[in-house]
C-alpha cells in the first residue's frame, strides 16, 4: 500500500469514527428532547423538585407538605412510586394518598422514575431511580423538615415492586451519590406489588429481564432486620398471583420481620386506586393509617 492509500484509509477511518460520534450524540439529544416533549407535569399544589438527573432528564419529587409545616420539623415521609409495568404510568396515581398523609402531618412524595415508554430504559434503571428517590430524601431531611429515621416506601404494581426493592435488593446504587447515606427506607406499605420476578412469581419478570430476573426479585432478598411491610393485595388478581404475597409475607415472617397482609376478597389488580373504587380506597388508606400510627409515623387520634 502506497503512502496516498494509506492516507485515504485514515481519513475514511477518521470520518467514520466522527460519524459514529455525531451519531450517538444526535440520538441522546433526540431521546432527551422527545422525553422533555412529553414530561410529566407538576401535581397540583405540590412543590416539584429535580431528585436525579439523568442522561434522558431530570426527574422530580411533587412534594406534598402539611399546612402547618415549618421549617425545622421532623416530621414522619413518605414517597410513592406508581404502577405500569415499568413501561408506563404517572406520579398522579398516588395524588390522592399523598394530599391524605400530608393531611395527616406527614411529607408526602410522588416520584418520577425512568419508564421503557419515556426514556426507553428497563426495570433494572426503575429500581435504581427508587433508591435514588429515597435516598435524596433522607439527604435532604433538613430542608423538607423530616426525620431521616421515619420515610416509608410506596407503590402500586411495578411501582409497589420499585417500592419493595427499595427496602430489600442489594446494588443498583448509583456510584455518583453519597454512598454513606442509606438508600433503604425505614417502613414500605406495597399496593398489589410485584415481588417475585423469577419463573415462580409474575411470568412478566423473565420475559423482561431473562437471566438477570433473579437480580432485582425482592423475594430473593428476604433477610433479618428488613422495614415493616405492610401489603394491600386482592385474591383475585390475574396480574399478579396472591399467592406470591402470601409466600412474601411467611417469609418475612420468619426471618423475624413484621409485615401484614390486608387480603380483599374477589378483587382484581389495581383495586385499590380512588378512581377505580371508593370503597377499596377508603379501606386501603384507614388502615395504612392504622398501620403507620402503630409504627409512630402519625398521631392518634
Amino acid at each position: 500500500m502506497n503512502s496516498i492509500s494509506r492516507q485515504a484509509l485514515i481519513l475514511f477511518s477518521l470520518i467514520g469514527l466522527m460519524g459514529q460520534s455525531f451519531e450517538t450524540t444526535v440520538e441522546a439529544a433526540d431521546n432527551k428532547r422527545a422525553t422533555k416533549g412529553k414530561a410529566w407535569k407538576p401535581l397540583k399544589g405540590a412543590e416539584f423538585k429535580v431528585y436525579k438527573p439523568t442522561e434522558q432528564g431530570d426527574l422530580h419529587l411533587n412534594i406534598f407538605k402539611p399546612k402547618d409545616w415549618k421549617a425545622g420539623d421532623s416530621r414522619p415521609a413518605i414517597v410513592f412510586f406508581f404502577g405500569g409495568g415499568w413501561t408506563g404510568g404517572s406520579p398522579s396515581q398516588f395524588e390522592p394518598h399523598c394530599k391524605h398523609l400530608a393531611s395527616k402531618g406527614m411529607v408526602a412524595c410522588a416520584a418520577e422514575y425512568r419508564i421503557k415508554s419515556k426514556h426507553k430504559t428497563t426495570p433494572f434503571e426503575c429500581v435504581a431511580d427508587g433508591k435514588s428517590a429515597v435516598r435524596w430524601i433522607r439527604q435532604h431531611a433538613a430542608e423538607l423538615g423530616i426525620d431521616p429515621n421515619r420515610i416509608v416506601a410506596g407503590g402500586g404494581s411495578a411501582g409497589g415492586h420499585v417500592a419493595a426493592c427499595t427496602g430489600t435488593v442489594v446494588g443498583f446504587e448509583e456510584s455518583n451519590e453519597n454512598q454513606n447515606i442509606s438508600s433503604a427506607p425505614n417502613a414500605m406499605a406495597l399496593f398489589n406489588p410485584v415481588v417475585d420476578t423469577t419463573e415462580t412469581g409474575w411470568k412478566g419478570g423473565p420475559r423482561q429481564l431473562g437471566e438477570r430476573c433473579k437480580e432485582i426479585s425482592p423475594i430473593h432478598f428476604i433477610r433479618k432486620d428488613l422495614p415493616p411491610t405492610i401489603i394491600f393485595h386482592g385474591t383475585a388478581d390475574t396480574t399478579v398471583l396472591f399467592e406470591n404475597v402470601e409466600r412474601f409475607t411467611k417469609q418475612m415472617k420468619e426471618n423475624g420481620n413484621r409485615c401484614e397482609l390486608v387480603g380483599y376478597k374477589d378483587q382484581g389488580h389495581g383495586f385499590f386506586n380512588l378512581s377505580k373504587n371508593k370503597a377499596n380506597y377508603d379501606s386501603t388508606i384507614e388502615k395504612l393509617d392504622a398501620f403507620l400510627t402503630s409504627l409512630g409515623y402519625l398521631n392518634q387520634k
